[in-house]
């Protein structure tokens, strides 16, 4: 809302980033606003992931729009971050400041000559400030800063071109300004391209261009989220980095932007991640860095944290754990895939053939669960997970995209079935739990309903245990005793919507929808998760996650899940 920019990686969304004064006051910041007070009113130009900002002061109006520029072909080959400001009504006074930080501590910025100007340097990062009419004043040696006075029909311009360990281009200002229109017209023909034309339209298709967002173009992985470490409780503590490809994230897309239409999307991360699978073989990682290299662990930098905060992350401890929900993930691309149409390659055949045969001995294993865990225990959603895959193995087999031992996986798909019949459902709590031997319950069970393993009574009966223990409001913690020690999480939410509409209580889910969509911000997008308690947002922010879940909840409504 102040016209800074306080997170901004490049090149890539996982780069350690010049702007992050979001975690730390001194971190780097990209700041153009009027001097002078002012309200502010903020949209997206229709369509697409240019937004537009309105100050109002009291001597006049502009519009600062931001794009991260797109060209003729596609992503840039470099960074090209354009603030445009179009002077409305009277005149307003802006001002402007670049400011690169330390990226994480690692290095010092400076300013270094260049023929059309003064060049930003930190580590190997190199930004170059391109504009119009936008009043260079200063250089120091660690940023630029500027001023100019709008007035009725003025046309500035801002922009930050960047590389990393490259020559950097130093294209005209009026070709940025340009380019600006073009990424505009560049989404919204991407928009007109989306298909879904059921309930919460615009809801859905402002959740699909912000997981476009995510999206890596290079490789066609899926990031979860667009930051790191900020907070999922005021306490502290719980601060991770989500900026890396989960395989559940993977699958969870692909089930929404394939009934949506979105063929391209669908096929880069479904080649994406079955090229790393072959790479894996059987020792599957659960998520792996956006350009497929496996996580190298965690460094915890001297930073102060989202107010304060902390800790700080550039890693995430969980790489490397057994979650075997993974295993059904994995199917459930391969599946989906297949739905859509597509032909599956000899090499990934073997290989899930493979994991198929895997599958039927690992499910008996504990394993950290969806959640991410330390403790290691016979997670009910885990083995369901396998239960999925050897689902989708039989499936696979009977629409002749695989072969093998099919009778030992219908088998052992029937096993899992029954030991989580018998083993995952309580009696007292007349819900499936936690884990065995545990009245403890967990929101993941959702998942199953829209998975097809239950959509009756006893799964009616589990949602009803779960909104009573862990619900606030239209909200849903993710398992018992959370409510002492995060928000929220708000892709548990839309999955009730999902599986109010799977057993059958379609009202119940319209009635939470209309709740659940006010909640995100003033433009539509959405975090990790909410505090119940100020509706204030927590933890990483765009959280893929939660926007796949609106879209499949809209989807499931709609009666095209």
């Amino acid at each position: 809302m102040d016209g800074s920019i306080d997170w901004y990686p490049t090149p890539d969304l996982d780069s350690t980033p010049s702007f992050a004064r979001l975690l730390d006051a001194d971190e780097g910041f990209m700041t153009l606003a009027p001097t002078a007070g002012f309200s502010v009113e903020r949209r997206y130009a229709d369509g697409s992931n240019v937004l537009e900002t309105t100050y109002t002061t009291d001597t006049g109006t502009v519009r600062v729009t931001d794009s991260l520029n797109t060209g003729v072909a596609g992503r840039l080959p470099w960074g090209e971050l354009a603030r445009r400001v179009d002077g409305l009504t009277g005149s307003v006074e802006m001002a402007w400041s670049v400011a690169p930080g330390t990226c994480f501590g690692t290095a010092s910025p400076w300013a270094d000559s260049g023929p059309g100007g003064p060049i930003l340097r930190v580590d190997a990062v190199a930004l170059g400030i391109r504009g119009i009419d936008h009043g260079v004043k200063t250089a120091s040696a660690r940023s630029i800063d500027g001023a100019f006075t709008t007035s009725v029909g003025s046309r500035h311009l801002v922009a930050v071109v960047s590389t990393h360990g490259e020559p950097l281009p130093l294209p005209d200002p009026q070709t940025i300004d340009d380019g600006v229109d073009r990424t505009i017209r560049n989404w919204q023909a991407w928009s007109d391209s989306f298909a879904y034309d059921g309930d919460y339209r615009h809801a859905v298709l402002r959740s699909a261009l912000t997981l476009k967002l995510l999206l890596h173009s290079p490789s066609g992985s899926i990031a979860a989220a667009a930051t790191t470490s900020l907070p999922e409780s005021a306490a502290g503590g719980k601060n991770w980095d989500y900026r890396y490809a989960w395989v559940r994230d993977t699958a969870y897309t692909l089930h929404a932007l394939t009934r949506a239409g979105l063929r391209e999307e669908v096929h880069a991360a479904a080649s994406w991640m079955l090229k790393n699978l072959r790479s894996q073989g059987s020792d599957l990682e659960v998520f792996t860095r956006l350009n497929g290299e496996v996580p190298e662990g965690t460094d915890r930098p001297d930073l102060t944290g989202w107010r304060h905060i902390g800790p700080v992350v550039d890693g995430n401890p969980a790489a490397g754990q057994l979650q075997l929900g993974v295993f059904g993930d994995v199917f459930d691309i391969v599946w989906q895939y297949v739905q859509a149409g597509h032909v599956l390659d000899p090499a990934t055949m073997r290989q899930l053939a493979d994991l198929a045969d895997l599958t039927c001995d690992i499910w008996r294993r504990r394993d950290a669960g969806m959640w991410e865990l330390p403790e290691e225990r016979h997670y009910v959603t885990s083995k369901l997970g396998c239960w999925n895959a050897l689902r989708c193995a039989v499936l696979l087999v009977e629409h002749g995209q695989l072969q093998g031992p099919v009778e030992r996986w219908e088998a052992e798909r029937d096993r899992i079935r029954d030991w989580v019949q018998e083993q995952g459902w309580s009696e007292e709590r007349q819900s499936y739990v936690w884990y065995p031997g545990s009245t403890d319950l967990d929101a993941s069970i959702l998942l199953h309903a829209m998975s097809g393993f239950d959509t009756g009574p006893r799964m009616s009966s589990t949602i009803d245990a779960l909104r009573a223990e862990l619900g606030a409001g239209p909200l849903l913690y993710r398992y018992s005793g959370m409510q002492e020690e995060e928000a929220t999480f708000v892709a548990c939410a839309y999955w009730m919507v999902s599986a109010l509409v799977a057993v059958g209580r379609r009202d119940e889910a319209v009635d939470l929808m209309e709740e659940l969509l006010p909640l995100a911000n003033d433009v539509g997008i959405m975090s990790e998760m909410i505090d119940p308690d100020d509706l204030a947002f927590m933890g990483n922010l765009p959280q893929g996650l939660s926007h796949l879940a609106l879209i499949v909840a809209a989807l499931a409504i709609s009666g095209k899940s």
